[in-house]
């Protein structure tokens, strides 16, 4: 899998998100400001719900504007077989009859992007996964706690 393009695609992926944020928190700040949205009496806090829904809004697109930021130094690393799962890493897990793809991201988990029609899915070192992955190397066995259960689960390939 050519990780340069994967991590090219992760970044379309956090832009376009970002701009879903940014086009929300102006819609919110708007909300927030617009005469409409002025107290009536003591009790009626639309405006001051709209202001704490737009900062919210805007820290959500500052931390995808870092994300993106760090992808974006993001070298494309080869890993061999040798080597331990690190950021960078693409990783080929399978547990049970299940097989999925797993990119080590520095952050922005949870995002998912598909390349050569395969699913990949961002995780961070700091996610229960990532964490029970890092310094893991190809052909391992690890006892990985999954939706609240211990699974076993072979690394296929680290990338």
């Amino acid at each position: 899998m050519n990780k340069r393009a994967l991590i090219q695609k992760i970044i379309a992926k956090l832009n376009e998100e970002l701009a879903v944020y940014f086009r929300a928190a102006q819609a919110s700040r708007a909300e927030a400001t617009h005469e409409s949205s002025k107290a009536e009496n003591k009790y009626d806090t639309r405006g001051l719900e709209a202001s704490y829904l737009a900062r919210g809004q805007s820290k959500q697109a500052a931390e995808l504007e870092t994300s993106i930021e760090e992808f974006e130094k993001l070298q494309a690393r080869k890993f061999s077989a040798g080597d331990a799962i690190g950021i960078g890493a693409l990783v080929q897990l399978e547990t049970g009859s299940e097989v999925s793809f797993y990119f080590i991201g520095p952050r922005a988990g949870g995002t998912e992007v598909v390349q050569d029609k395969k699913e990949v899915l961002v995780i961070s070192p700091q996610s229960p996964l990532g964490a029970q992955l890092m310094e893991k190397k190809q052909g391992d066995r690890p006892q990985l706690l999954l939706a609240g259960r211990k699974q076993q689960a072979r690394i296929v390939s680290v990338e």
